[in-house]
């Protein structure tokens, strides 16, 4: 089904002349440097094509002939072997300056032009050149020593043409021609073809070798072979269907890609069956706005919002077909962490569901909406992307999407972020987090009281004994910050992770220093109204519980973090009256 949806993803952009997808036997490669040459093959000067200032220099993508395939246990392995590419490849291949093998990878370099080009003018030129190079004329140009050093791509064009020679016409019609006997019937089309015996590397998962990796391959013959048959042919997928569904992942993997993302270790991608605006917004939904401009993902947020009232989404029916697929690397291959296909209304509403899951009291300046990087970055040790639980980033991915109860580990991973972080604890974005997860999961439970769920603000009657400690610990903090101006560490610092574990053993010592802070107070308003605060949380508890569970604890966090947010909203409304 995966291979199926992707091929059907390049057959959506080959159709588009404007998407610039590869054709068949072709791929995007950047090449780096172009050897000008005569119509006699006589070298004019080397090219460079690159852009950009010192380590961040690109060179420009050019559409080149495919290039030979990293094969899995036969002596052609590039990294260990000898193979060229057809008109392009690096300078070892085409110059043969390799120390060890360069005249070898140039003899195979030359090889494929003699046997695979047809004769022309251009094709005599090019071996002239490459047999009888002008070695002095090569070692004067500026960028030869650079290209020794680098051993960067190199390719060939005419100084009469501004097309590289490998896109000629010419060359277009040769490897149009060129087809394999059809051996076999391709599991992903259902139509006899030749049977890919290897696969084309996928490259740019995070994590993966830089060489690339494969999703489908088959390498210790005694360990995975069967029937006799030899590595790709115990998954027969046809050589065009190999060619389509490799250089679409490839396609949706590249860097400059909008339609990825890192969720954890997982390499995400998305598409539709379809052009679709939802594909244009996924990106935005969950990924980190730019600092430059930090509210570029609010609009398609907001679109997302308003597409009930258009029974779709915006321009969208809803009804078109959408995939998300997240990938991570497994050594020399790659395993499918996630995959989720479905319609693009149910994804829409799920997506929806769970901003409206996360909607919180906010100071100012925090963001409107929040990332999933920045929701998953909150429950990892230093706030770090590497230290991110790769389960948890999989699984909290699905449950968005599936539109179910987050998995319980994001939960476990949350609380022991705040038990560690002494310097903030409970976050707006944790808060936030907290929440979603409690209301999920009581929304998952067949038979709930509607009082339980937890709302955006401070809610002064939620039965929960761990919210109204949590809304006790932060008024004793509030004390003791009014009591002691400009003070350092306050309760939350020494005691936060034994009053949501086991309040027993805190709040008896808590409310007796309560008095002393009290007592210090000049304003007896403020100690009236604290006074009277701390009484109407306390009659919501029976006493202060030996131990609370895991979702106590969250109930604790969000009843400390809506208090906070209140008590912090009555002290500047009653600033402003003080004022006026």
């Amino acid at each position: 089904m995966i291979l199926h949806a992707l091929k059907g993803y390049y057959d959506r952009k080959a159709s588009d002349p404007e998407s610039g997808i590869a054709p068949q036997g072709w791929e995007w490669k950047e090449i780096s440097f172009i050897a000008v040459l005569d119509t006699q093959g006589v070298f004019i000067q080397i090219e460079d094509t690159r852009e950009g200032e010192g380590k961040k220099k690109q060179g420009k993508r050019f559409l080149v002939p495919q290039g030979v395939k990293n094969i899995l246990g036969i002596a052609a392995k590039k990294t260990s072997g000898i193979a060229a590419n057809l008109l392009w490849d690096t300078a070892d291949y085409v110059f043969g300056i390799d120390e060890k093998r360069g005249t070898a990878k140039k003899k195979v370099f030359v090889s494929r032009i003699e046997k695979e080009v047809p004769e022309s003018p251009k094709k005599q030129a090019v071996l002239r050149f490459l047999t009888q190079p002008d070695t002095a004329s090569l070692e004067k140009d500026v960028h030869w020593k650079e290209i020794c050093e680098t051993k960067a791509v190199v390719s060939f064009r005419f100084d009469s043409e501004f097309e590289l020679y490998c896109q000629t016409e010419e060359i277009k019609n040769t490897l149009a021609l060129h087809s394999e006997t059809p051996d076999g019937l391709c599991l992903v089309t259902g139509e006899q073809d030749a049977i890919s015996r290897t696969h084309t590397v996928i490259k740019g998962v995070w994590g993966a070798q830089p060489t690339g990796a494969y999703i489908v391959s088959f390498q210790v013959n005694s360990g995975y072979d069967s029937y006799g048959k030899e590595q790709g042919y115990n998954a027969p997928v046809g050589t065009k269907a190999m060619f389509s569904y490799t250089t679409a992942i490839n396609t949706l993997l590249d860097k400059n890609s909008t339609q990825r993302m890192q969720i954890g270790d997982a390499s995400t991608v998305f598409w539709s069956a379809t052009k679709t605006q939802f594909e244009e917004d996924f990106l935005p939904f969950f990924a980190e706005p730019s600092k430059d401009d930090p509210d570029a993902g609010n609009l398609s947020i907001k679109r997302l919002f308003d597409s009930p009232k258009t029974g779709g989404y915006v321009e969208d029916t809803g009804d078109e077909m959408f995939y998300v697929l997240g990938l991570a690397p497994n050594a020399g291959r790659i395993s499918i962490r996630f995959w989720r296909q479905g319609r693009v209304g149910e994804f829409a509403a799920n997506i929806r569901r769970h901003f409206i899951d996360l909607e919180i009291v906010k100071p100012q300046g925090e963001p409107e909406y929040y990332s999933l990087w920045r929701l998953l970055v909150n429950t990892a040790v230093q706030n770090k992307s590497e230290n991110i639980p790769p389960n948890i980033a999989g699984d909290f991915m699905r449950s968005i999407l599936d539109g179910t109860a987050y998995p319980a580990t994001l939960l476990q991973a949350v609380l022991r972020r705040i038990k560690s972080d002494t310097e903030y604890r409970v976050k707006p974005v944790r808060a936030a987090l907290i929440k979603a997860y409690l209301n999920r999961w009581l929304r998952a439970c067949k038979n709930y009281d509607e009082k339980e769920v937890l709302p955006m603000a401070l809610d002064k009657n939620q039965p929960s004994t761990g919210y109204q400690l949590g809304r006790l610990f932060a008024v004793l903090e509030k004390i003791q910050e009014e009591a002691n101006p400009g003070i350092n560490a306050t309760i939350r610092d020494r005691y936060y992770s034994a009053a949501c574990g086991s309040p027993v053993t805190v709040f008896p010592t808590l409310m007796r220093l309560k008095n002393h802070h009290l007592a210090k107070m000049d304003k007896k308003g403020r100690v009236t109204y604290f006074e009277r605060l701390i009484g109407e949380i306390v009659g919501h508890l029976d006493d202060f519980s030996l131990h609370l569970t895991l979702f106590e604890q969250g109930k604790f966090a969000v009843g400390y973090y809506h208090q906070r947010q209140d008590l912090f909203t009555s002290k500047k409304e009653e600033s402003d009256q003080e004022e006026s």
